[in-house]
């Protein structure tokens, strides 16, 4: 687990503290035979998922914001009805086999595939808690934890404005941009290319803990990178995507304030 165990109520902030790490915890219980639920919360968000299922298939999904950084972000989750009707896997990406990610939250569609895939395996608890240190000397060293056990600590350098995953392997072999899940699944077991996407996802969410997000009015505004890869980010509709200021938590010396509620 985390070394900087603070229990403290996160701290709403402006940026993150730079000195800090940024943290991303995921959850999924099975709550009854049937029923997965998951929780997911980092600095930006908090979103649950709720998903029945029976007889192999996805009978029903149910998303929850709970913080959310900008005002279309709730919006979203009606998309993930579109997974209703498609059988369990033991991969968390099948469901973008069924749904469009890009209309979709990022985070509300990752965490519905960890459910379905975890009523997949039949789990009973799953806890993912993801580090990612400050950047020195362009070097940071991420790490995830499974169940309380440390599963990877990859070493990510920054190469002008990419980055590049320099170890261990086989993951250095995998493109950091336009790949990295592809990759995963055709090299990877199910559980093992599962806990590699979390953890590549958490460090791109991760580097939003330096920007001053709290400046921009809309999505629109963040310029053209982010266009088009997630539901708030089509052109449609970032331009009435609005920030939802004060909303931001530093997690950074309080892991266990992560899903507290939950």
């Amino acid at each position: 687990m985390p070394d900087r165990a603070g229990t403290g109520a996160a701290p709403a902030v402006r940026v993150g503290d730079p000195n800090g790490p940024y943290r991303r915890r995921i959850r999924m219980v099975t709550a009854s035979p049937g029923v997965v639920e998951g929780g997911l919360e980092d600095d930006f968000h908090h979103f649950e998922v709720t998903l029945r299922h029976e007889r192999g298939i996805v009978t029903g999904v149910e998303a929850r914001s709970r913080r959310w950084p900008w005002s279309t972000c709730p919006a979203a989750g009606v998309q993930l009805h579109a997974l209703e009707g498609m059988e369990l896997s033991t991969r968390c990406t099948a469901v973008a086999k069924v749904t469009d990610p890009r209309w979709n939250c990022t985070h509300q569609f990752d965490l519905a595939g960890l459910c379905v895939a975890h009523a997949g395996r039949g789990d009973t608890a799953r806890q993912y808690d993801v580090e990612l240190p400050p950047v020195v000397d362009r070097v940071t060293h991420p790490r995830l934890w499974r169940d309380g056990e440390l599963v990877h600590e990859w070493t990510l350098v920054w190469e002008g404005r990419s980055r590049r995953l320099v170890e261990p392997a086989p993951y250095l072999d995998a493109p950091w941009q336009g790949g990295f899940i592809h990759w995963a699944d055709e090299h990877l077991d199910p559980l093992a290319a599962e806990a590699a996407i979390v953890l590549r996802r958490a460090c791109e969410i991760g580097m939003g803990r330096g920007m001053d997000l709290e400046a921009y009015e809309t999505a629109a505004d963040l310029g053209p990178y982010p266009a088009g890869v997630c539901y708030t980010q089509q052109p449609s509709i970032s331009k009435v995507a609005f920030r939802t200021k004060g909303t931001i938590r530093d997690f950074a010396d309080h892991p266990d304030a992560l899903l507290a509620q939950d």
